[in-house]
């Protein structure tokens, strides 16, 4: 199997080769045999890859150790659904998942524009397709998910503990298909250049495409997030890592892409901007998933130093120095057919908000890449924290959420002063409102930016909420549906425009969240013993008793010991909730004569404790001090667990009766942790509206789903056009 997949492989590049030189070739003398050729090139490669990514997926669930990258991120202690995830923990397996992803989305879009843009759709094909040949070389000459080691051994390292997360089996696969899908746009942006086409034609066709990447992108951004607010014991959703901000600088250009596309459509405006925008957004995707295999970075999300750190910055200069060739060369064809009429216009809102977005992705780029460029600058590696993103991006944040508001309820080329004050009436006079109950009614007026920011969401709310409501009235005054039905049948006449209004209110409430519980939130570092309890904020918190498992993971994680405390949460006297904090311990390959230090290797893994309310957010981790393991199963010491290693079984046992005797030994360990716990350190946190992040996460969701659906009307003009197509061409033929 190990052999197919490698001749797959190698099938691939072909493919990719072959299918550039059809296209190319086509395109230069006019053969349409040929493009179609290259075309089915494209569908040929997912076909190949499909094989290989499903022998190497097989290769992980039958626990087939001789494959190199099961035996390193796999094991048979692994659950079935983390074996399954665990292709992409590796390096050559995600590097085998975007390639597939690739293919896939390629197809998909070289199906769509078989009959349209004959002239850009070559060109487009085969950039694609070089994409696919960049990355099935890496596969084929350096990083081989093939590779095998013969004799096979008889148990693999298993997979990262931190990694043994749902988000896992979800949130790489939706980031790689943000990046892949970017490709698209980037590809037929390319085409266009190259032909001197600049009309909206291929902006039209690539939109979806540009909205799928920028949706499942976000998701996986969002589920980065909770994973790290869930998994890490740190607290945090958001540390300014240069893997999260690799994702979050694509995400940013391709928002502002999907805000000043609309203006080129309607105006024919900004085409130079345009372009930039789609050729930087793609390029910033390979920059992501560059850093993450570069190990250039230090990061907790990357895999570590490699051998592609030349051919991803050889395809990197390729990529900007081509766009810029691009672009520059064909900025007179590209000048815009109208000039801005006003800066009070939708049009100057939006420019606005691209300024806003691009700045954000440049403070958020200078920071990632600093200690890279100090290090060029002044030969020392100097890095920014936190505080220093905070310091710049706070305030373009705030200026963000405000335009979301503006933006819908500002007029097209002109605003006059009458409909401005009929517009902004009402969401300014909620703002006011907001700010007067910071200052009386709720106690965030110690933090100006919050006020601000609590101000700027509820213009943004009132705003959209405005336009729900005169589109509402508007369609219950010409038709006779009842009043759900006709906020239905409004959205569904106009998806994209109000699927962009629900992203608004979702992207407002998301920092609401964010501002919030980052300003408001109260923490504690400690020791406690049982009976001890500490306060945090306006809660307290009491070590009641420790708690301990074998085997029963309530995770369903494959951890192998539990060790955590149970803590009562009160506040006022009144009990509000229960936290269960742990630290789970997970097994390695079975050493002989230590099989109780390799069920339970390595560092403890936390396992939060939580009480998640739409209010506010209790938070718990433990990491157990002293040792973790007993010298003999029978004579326990009261006050101490001693080392690891003392904890031996003899070798002459046969492997089940090492591991029957291990098991024991871990439930005595466990007993002795609930009879004497030892001294705790916890890490306690009282987070206000914590929840909304995660609610505005899916509001955004909804709002981009609801844009990227096509409406039936759509569908059945679709449909129609490809009909009267094909009536043609027989009476033609006739």
């Amino acid at each position: 199997m190990a052999f197919a997949g490698r001749v797959a492989l190698v099938l691939a590049l072909v493919v990719s080769m072959y299918g550039i030189t059809a296209a190319l070739y086509g395109a230069r003398k006019g053969r349409r045999d040929w493009v179609d050729s290259g075309r089915r090139s494209v569908y040929c490669l997912a076909a190949i890859l499909t094989v290989a990514m499903a022998i190497l997926e097989i290769a992980f669930i039958r626990n087939d150790f001789s494959y190199n990258t099961v035996a390193n991120t796999s094991s048979t202690t692994t659950p079935l659904l983390y074996r399954a995830a665990a292709m992409w923990s590796s390096q050559e397996g995600s590097l085998l998942l975007w390639v597939w992803l690739l293919s896939i989305w390629a197809s998909v879009a070289t199906f769509m524009t078989r009959n349209r843009l004959r002239d850009i759709v070559p060109y487009a094909t085969s950039v694609l397709l070089g994409f696919g040949a960049f990355f099935t070389t890496l596969l084929v000459f350096f990083d081989s998910p093939f590779a095998q080691t013969h004799p096979a051994p008889v148990q693999g390292a298993g997979l990262d503990p931190l990694l043994r997360n749902p988000s896992m089996l979800i949130h790489p696969p939706m980031l790689y298909s943000g990046y892949t899908f970017f490709t698209i746009p980037f590809a037929f942006a390319v085409g266009a250049l190259i032909v001197r086409r600049v009309d909206a034609d291929w902006i039209r066709v690539t939109r979806r495409f540009a909205l799928a990447s920028w949706l499942f992108l976000g998701i996986g951004i969002v589920l980065g997030a909770r994973w790290s607010y869930y998994e890490l014991g740190w607290g945090g959703y958001w540390g300014w890592d240069p893997v999260e901000n690799a994702a979050l600088m694509p995400w940013l250009i391709s928002t502002a892409f999907l805000h000043s596309v609309m203006i080129q459509e309607k105006r024919g405006m900004l085409r130079i901007w345009n372009a930039s925008l789609v050729l930087g957004a793609s390029t910033l995707a390979i920059v992501g998933t560059f850093l993450v295999r570069s190990g250039v970075l230090n990061s907790i999300h990357a895999f570590g130093a490699s051998t592609l750190q030349i051919p991803f910055v050889a395809l990197i200069s390729a990529m900007t120095g081509g766009s810029i060739y691009l672009v520059v060369s064909r900025r007179e064809v590209l000048r815009s057919e109208h000039t801005l009429d006003s800066l009070f216009s939708r049009e100057a809102a939006f420019l606005l908000n691209n300024v806003v977005l691009v700045g954000l992705c440049f403070v958020v780029f200078w920071g990632t890449f600093f200690p890279l460029i100090s290090k060029a600058v002044t030969g020392t590696s100097a890095a920014v924290g936190p505080p220093w993103f905070d310091r710049y991006t706070v305030p373009l944040a705030l200026i963000l959420v405000l335009l979301s508001g503006i933006g819908p309820a500002i007029a097209w080329r002109r605003a006059t002063l009458a409909n401005t004050r009929r517009n902004f009436l009402l969401p300014v006079g909620a703002a006011a409102v907001m700010a007067v109950a910071a200052y009386t009614v709720v106690p965030i007026g110690s933090s100006i930016g919050v006020v601000l920011l609590f101000c700027a969401a509820t213009f943004v709310f009132a705003s959209v909420g405005q336009e729900f409501w005169r589109g509402w009235r508007a369609r219950r005054a010409t038709s006779s549906d009842s009043p759900p039905l006709a906020l239905l049948s409004m959205v569904r006449r106009n998806r994209r425009r109000y699927g962009g209004y629900i992203v608004h209110i979702g992207i407002a409430v998301l920092f609401v969240g964010v501002a919030a519980s980052a300003t408001f939130q109260h923490e504690q570092t400690l020791s406690l013993r049982v009976g001890q309890s500490t306060r945090v904020g306006a809660y307290t918190m009491k070590y009641m008793r420790a708690s301990g498992s074998v085997v029963a993971d309530p995770n369903h994680t494959g951890a192998t010991m539990t060790l955590g405390a149970v803590l009562r949460v009160t506040r006022g006297g009144h009990y509000v909730g229960t936290l269960r904090p742990s630290a789970g311990y997970y097994p390695a390959a079975i050493v002989p004569g230590l099989v109780v230090a390799s069920l339970i290797s390595g560092d403890a893994v936390d396992q939060i404790g939580l009480q998640s309310s739409w209010r506010r957010d209790l938070w718990a981790a433990i990491k157990p001090l002293g040792r973790t393991l007993p010298a003999n199963g029978t004579q326990l010491p009261e006050e101490r667990l001693v080392n690891l290693a003392d904890g031996t079984i003899s070798p002459t046992l046969s492997a089940t009766a090492q591991l029957q005797t291990a098991y024991v030994e871990l439930g005595l360990i466990v007993a002795h942790y609930i009879k004497y716990p030892p001294t705790a350190s916890f890490t306690l946190i009282a987070s206000p509206l914590v929840m909304w992040i995660w609610i505005g996460g899916l509001i955004v969701f909804l709002g981009g789903l609801t844009a990227i659906w096509p409406a039936p009307s759509a569908l059945r003009s679709r449909l129609r056009a490809r009909y009267l197509a094909r009536v043609a061409q027989e009476l033609g033929r006739a």
